[in-house]
């Protein structure tokens, strides 16, 4: 053998495995050596309780009587470390090769048996060291070391040697050689150093348990962590070494390891020991040997108090920033005051509070203007949201939404409305300063087990607006800083919402005064139509828009109906809508026919917008109704049709009546481009309506829907005027009450018109006649006569000059028949009509002219007077007074 071995002789002694034995020792049942003997393992007393016994043997855990031994040792450690046995002579001659000592170096034992065994010595200069080796082993007893010996194809095999002197019954001795690759058998032990280093130097306690889940091995570490000595660990189950209800979860997992064989990984439980407070981390999986054979399980515990108190805060904060999130998302589009208070106090419960109770000024719930002096117990506040995890009388007096809030001066609601800074209460002597001596509210707190309060203003523009207070009862534990920290950071962005609510109100309140004003504040009932309206601001979520209506006396007893709306909405849009209603008034004034009073409407529509960058863009409606003739006449610019509903049985209705229902449909009409666009011709189309029908105009408030057709809604309307009503106010109701509920928040004018003749008793009388000369005398000798016949003389002579006048005009100009008309109501109405469509034109006459003075005598003598087209020509008429 070679000098790289050692021996009690004084040889040289091999170094490291020693060592690494010792380290693989450590925790391990205690050993005792004695001269001669082997170390035998110490005996090691067990503690049987009912809780934490150990497994039954798991199946194949361990070699028993009944085991297979060539089972049992396949793939084990020797197919690892190849061990094979040669028998020596004392003069070292090979007297026993085994085959695994020829698998080791490829020699048959033919061929060895009897031969010295230096002779595989790969080098000839250490056959002395190998002769020293077997008279060591002959001294002492036993010899080990490293040498390399020649394989039979002539190469160099590594192996660690170890030589035992044996002796026979008869005193015979012999030499033990026993041979292992020096390779293997030094990767095991730097395989077993490297365990012993984890093992013992690792930050992660460490287990090795057997089948019976009885601790065979523990590091330091561990055993610090559950404060129970190494050694005591060893033998027994995790349920004989850890308080019960920590215990009884991991011997759940334990179990279920050694059972499937399935590892857990980084299972989190709380630490089993009350002295050192925490979380650990547990991995568990199954050990097996080479074969495939269960041995135990192993576990690895990390203490990750730390980053689960670390990821704790994050979810923490995540789960805060996540509510400041959901109540900026659900109260960012509301523009209501009571609306965003209540979603605040819903948001904090019961997430951060179990009472939650948002106090407004009172400006700012009504959408006044802040005031400007120091709050005090006089200032008008209003609970306006409330939150409770219970029900009950108490939470009623605590938390009554809309009752008004009374507090002292040098209470805690006082102190926090004055001067902006958050309060936070702890315990029922600091609760009762919450507002005054006595106050129910804070008594009824008290009795639901409200032990910590938070008072927290709610601040617009450097303004304390109102609070925020928020109560936790029972167990709960009780506000701390971070919890009033963040209670601020929401409250102040409730605040910001809150003002903006205000705002909102404030300039909403404007415009709807502004657009009140603008709207008609009488509405006529002319002679023929029966007229119903309602006119329905936007919802508290959208700004007032520029819808509108209007009734128009035109004369002859005739009546405009117009319906319209601006686009946009905000008191701009008001303004627009009120310059634009006025423009439609003075245009229809001139008695226009509705597509020519459009296209004037259209032309202005650069002095009517709303800036000089702004375009008008507006639809409007326009109806002429003649009670005389049953005649409308229609025009639209890019708004939605009209409704007609025509009764069953056509018939006078008088106003007020009950209204029969009837079929109905949409008219027809050409589109026409909105006011403002052009492009687009407008059109008039003229209906003869049979008398009691009912015509709707309205604004697409009324009709549309985001997620339906505006024809659903057309024929929704229709539908609902097709009913019987007790009158036309009746109609109107009902119609507003069937709106689309997801119809989008705009404002609706509703125009309703049940056309019918003209007035009770009124007298009417017309004739045609030529465009001669004779023309006129005939004229003036028919108005005599029929004015003789109704008895009001005292109007004749007048008549007569002013008809002769105006019949002269058309005889003069027009070639085709002329119309006369006289109409007998509160007025005398003559109406004078010829095919020419140019109006006549008032001129001032000289002193020295003979004619040009016609107009002028219409103008002075008739009430009043004017000219409106008519089909293809043109009407001129006057009014004459009852009575002179």
């Amino acid at each position: 053998m070679t000098s790289t071995g050692s021996g009690a002789g004084g040889l040289p002694r091999r170094t490291g495995s020693a060592s690494a034995r010792a380290r693989l020792r450590l925790s391990r049942p205690s050993r005792r050596t004695t001269a001669g003997n082997p170390a035998r393992p110490a005996p090691v007393e067990l503690v049987t309780a009912p809780r934490g016994a150990a497994c039954a043997p798991f199946p194949g855990a361990g070699p028993t009587p009944d085991v297979d031994t060539a089972e049992h040792t396949r793939g084990s450690l020797f197919d690892v470390v190849r061990v094979s046995i040669a028998m020596l002579d004392t003069a070292g001659r090979v007297a026993l090769w085994s085959p695994a000592a020829e698998e080791l170096l490829g020699w048959p034992s033919e061929v060895l048996v009897g031969r010295r065994i230096e002779e595989l010595v790969v080098d000839e200069r250490l056959v002395p060291d190998t002769r020293a080796a077997f008279a060591t082993a002959l001294r002492t007893g036993s010899w080990k070391g490293l040498t390399e010996l020649r394989h039979q194809d002539g190469g160099r095999v590594p192996v660690e040697a170890r030589i035992s002197l044996l002796v026979d019954g008869d005193g015979t001795p012999f030499l033990l050689v026993a041979l292992a690759e020096a390779d293997s058998l030094q990767a095991v032990e730097r395989d077993l150093a490297v365990r012993d280093a984890l093992f013992e130097q690792s930050p992660l306690g460490i287990a090795v348990l057997d089948t019976e889940l009885r601790y065979t091995a523990v590091n330091q570490t561990l055993a610090e962590m559950n404060g129970v000595a190494a050694e005591d660990h060893v033998g027994r189950t995790t349920g004989e070494t850890l308080p019960e209800r920590a215990a009884d979860e991991i011997t759940v997992i334990q179990r279920q390891v050694l059972a499937t064989g399935e590892p857990v990984i980084d299972v989190t439980l709380a630490s089993p020991l009350t002295a050192r407070s925490g979380y650990r981390s547990m991995s568990y999986s199954r050990l097996t040997d080479r074969g495939g054979r269960v041995l135990g399980i192993s576990g690895t515990v990390m203490d990750v108090t730390d980053r689960y108190r670390a990821v704790a805060k994050v979810e923490h904060a995540r789960r805060r920033l996540a509510l400041l999130n959901e109540f900026g998302s659900r109260a960012g589009d509301l523009l209501d005051a009571s609306r965003i208070a209540q979603e605040l106090a819903s948001a904090v419960v019961p997430r951060l509070a179990d009472f939650a109770s948002v106090i407004l000024l009172q400006a700012v719930a009504h959408g006044d203007d802040l005031p400007r002096h120091a709050h005090d117990r006089r200032t008008s506040l209003l609970q306006l949201g409330v939150a409770a995890t219970e029900d009950g009388e108490e939470v009623e007096v605590m938390l009554r939404r809309g009752a008004r809030i009374t507090f002292a001066d040098e209470s805690c609601y006082g102190r926090v409305l004055r001067t902006g800074v958050p309060e936070l209460l702890s315990g029922a002597v600091e609760l009762e300063d919450a507002t005054y001596p006595g106050d129910p509210k804070v008594r009824a707190a008290l009795e639901l087990g409200a032990h910590s309060m938070l008072v927290v203003p709610l601040r617009a523009r450097g303004i304390v607006i109102g609070l925020l207070v928020l109560s936790r009862a029972g167990r709960r534990e009780a506000f701390d800083r971070d919890d009033l920290a963040f209670s601020v950071e929401l409250a102040d962005r409730a605040g910001s919402s809150l003002d903006n609510a205000r705002l909102y109100a404030r300039e909403r309140t404007a415009a709807l005064t502004l657009q009140r004003t603008l709207l008609p504040q009488q509405v006529p009932q002319p002679t023929g139509v029966e007229v119903a309206y309602r006119y329905v601001p936007g919802s508290s979520g959208t700004e007032v828009g520029g819808d509108w209506f209007d009734v128009i006396p035109l004369p002859g007893d005739r009546t405009a109906l117009v319906v319209g709306d601006v686009m946009g909405h905000g008191l701009r849009a008001a303004a627009t809508m009120g310059r634009l209603r006025t423009a439609v008034r003075v245009l229809a004034a001139l008695d226009l026919p509705p597509d020519v009073l459009l296209r004037h409407v259209h032309e202005l529509a650069d002095d009517l917008a709303q800036g000089p960058d702004e375009a008008l863009l507006a639809t409007c409606v326009y109806a002429v109704y003649d009670p005389a003739t049953a005649r409308l006449v229609v025009a639209k610019a890019g708004h939605i049709p009209p409704v007609l509903v025509v009764p069953p049985l056509a018939g006078p209705a008088r106003g007020g009546s009950p209204l029969p229902g009837g079929e109905g449909r949409v008219l027809d009409l050409p589109s026409g481009a909105p006011l403002g666009v052009g492009g687009v011709p407008f059109e008039a189309v003229e209906l003869v309506i049979p008398e009691g029908s009912v015509l709707a105009l309205c604004t697409d408030g009324l009709v549309e829907s985001r997620d339906k057709d505006l024809d659903v809604g057309l024929g929704r309307l229709q539908s609902v005027l097709e009913k019987p009503y007790l009158s036309i106010q009746h109609a109107c109701e009902a119609v507003l009450d069937t709106m689309e509920q997801g119809r989008e928040p705009d404002d609706v004018a509703l125009l309703l018109a049940r056309l019918g003749r003209g007035e009770e008793g009124a007298r009417t009388v017309g004739w045609t006649l030529p465009a001669e000369p004779a023309a006129v005398s005939r004229a003036r000798r028919l108005v005599r006569g029929a004015l003789q016949e109704w008895a009001v003389d005292d109007l004749t002579d007048v008549a007569e000059l002013l008809v002769s006048e105006l019949v002269t005009n058309s005889v003069r100009y027009a070639s085709a028949p002329i119309g006369v008309r006289l109409t007998l109501g509160d007025t005398l109405l003559v109406e004078i009509s010829d095919p020419l469509p140019d109006p006549p034109r008032e001129r001032h006459a000289a002193a020295a002219d003979e004619g040009g003075r016609g107009l002028e005598l219409v103008r002075s003598l008739a009430l009043r007077w004017g000219a409106r087209a008519e089909g293809m020509g043109k009407v001129v008429w006057f009014e004459q007074e009852l009575g002179g």
